[in-house]
């Protein structure tokens, strides 16, 4: 059947999605899922309509999108990035490809990060690195009295950011345009977080993030390019007796407790993701 005839048949909201799951067989690990999620956002209804209506027609505009994203993401362009959402910490969050994609493994460093701060507490708090904003928004919206700023060195990723706060009525989080700590003054915080950039140049690529901005991937030769500074300059910007927690590749945990040993941390550790896998280390300066 040409392309033309199938833009003019009248399909239902079912043949819609079995097309769907035809297209992305091959490449995606569970297309039916996937073909269901891109229809519901083309036709902004919830995925439990589709199956309380699947004989209902797509119109032709309809169909028309629904195939070219299809199509996209058959190619590998990121389901966030078709959808412009992302689930992080139960937070639905927009992205651009301006932004890294939040991970539910990023999902260990908003949780070992709460359990450093208390319910009550009116800390504050630094992200950097903050992207579509994921880590400081949860963290915001978790500990309503603390007082939490997120940089990041892209104007376009905190376009995205801000807009994320301001349409979740997170109030409590400002942002700031910084190459790291290049813009802070002499602030200083209860809490440091990051995850930044740790893929080494010459590592392979996993297919499916080859579409997202490098500069939120790739650090240098050995991926420790933006984890260094960090570590360096944290203690600057900490006070007495505050903590950094970093999220960082799941082969690097020993060279990051190592210079954060030389950088005069202590109480460091690593925990483990939900794979079992080293995944983010930190540790505290003395409270002297």
């Amino acid at each position: 059947m040409s392309q033309s005839i199938i833009l003019h048949s009248p399909w239902t909201w079912q043949q819609g999605i079995q097309h769907a799951i035809g297209k992305l067989a091959d490449q995606v690990e569970n297309p039916r899922l996937e073909a269901e999620i891109v229809l519901s956002y083309v036709l902004q209804v919830s995925r439990a309509q589709l199956y309380a209506w699947p004989d209902k027609l797509l119109t032709e505009q309809e169909l028309k999108r629904f195939q070219a994203w299809v199509a996209q993401r058959a190619e590998g362009l990121p389901l966030a990035y078709l959808t412009g959402w992302k689930e992080f910490w139960s937070l639905e969050l927009q992205v651009s490809t301006a932004t890294l994609i939040p991970r539910p493994e990023t999902e260990l460093l908003v949780k070992l990060a709460l359990h450093r701060v208390a319910v009550d507490a009116s800390d504050s708090i630094l992200d950097l690195g903050t992207g579509s904003g994921a880590i400081a928004l949860a963290i915001a919206w978790e500990r309503k009295y603390c007082h939490v700023l997120a940089v990041d060195c892209c104007e376009q990723a905190l376009v995205v950011a801000r807009g994320n706060a301001q349409r979740l009525g997170i109030n409590n989080v400002d942002f700031l345009h910084s190459d790291w700590f290049s813009q802070l003054d002499s602030q200083q915080f209860k809490l440091i977080v990051s995850n930044p950039p740790y893929i080494g140049c010459h590592e392979t690529l996993d297919p499916s993030v080859t579409q997202e901005p490098l500069l939120a991937l790739l650090a240098g030769e050995d991926g420790l390019s933006a984890l260094r500074p960090i570590i360096e300059h944290a203690p600057v910007y900490l006070q007495p007796g505050g903590q950094l927690l970093l999220e960082h590749g799941y082969r690097q945990g020993q060279e990051v407790r190592n210079l954060l040993k030389l950088r005069g941390f202590k109480e460091i550790f690593t925990a483990l993701d939900g794979a079992g896998l080293e995944r983010v280390s930190g540790g505290s300066m003395n409270s002297e």
